[in-house]
């Protein structure tokens, strides 16, 4: 079996890219995220090949949680799961939020989300309590439950 390898650089992301970004949820979805784009407070990042095509995005927002920025939407596409994307997303994140000068970075993941939260603990994330979540999704309303898990950054 041979490897292949491809390098990944993490940009902020653009609403040009929104369009190819249809993996990561539905048109309501990409709508949120052209608005958080215009948020003074979010910084909305995207993980990328040498294509330069987005494969994995998410947003730190720096007004939730005073001394903490809160990690939200993150996504990689399902066909590179598994591969190192979305840690490298987390880190380029947690490299962001240090910059300015906070402590810790959160995050809430959906219960029924198993294998992000199993990212989130390999990557020094800890549960810290529970909270429900709720959006409309294309006229559909979509509840859920979160864990929030926090993480102290040196």
């Amino acid at each position: 079996m041979r490897q292949l390898t491809i390098a990944f650089h993490v940009r902020e992301l653009r609403a040009a890219d929104l369009p190819g970004c249809g993996w990561s949820g539905s048109a309501s979805h990409l709508r949120n995220v052209a608005w958080q784009l215009e948020r003074s407070e979010v910084e909305y990042l995207a993980a990328c090949p040498p294509s330069d095509v987005p494969l994995a995005k998410g947003g730190i927002d720096y007004a939730v949680t005073p001394g903490a920025g809160t990690l939200f939407q993150l996504a990689v596409h399902p066909a590179v799961q598994s591969c190192g994307i979305g840690g490298l997303l987390v880190a380029t994140a947690e490299q962001r939020i240090r910059a300015r000068g906070l402590s810790a970075a959160e995050l809430a993941v959906e219960e029924d989300n198993p294998r992000a939260h199993a990212l989130y603990e390999r990557l020094g994330y800890v549960a810290y309590g529970r909270k429900p979540d709720a959006w409309d999704e294309d006229g559909v309303r979509y509840e859920t439950m979160c864990t929030l898990m926090r993480k102290p950054l040196s």
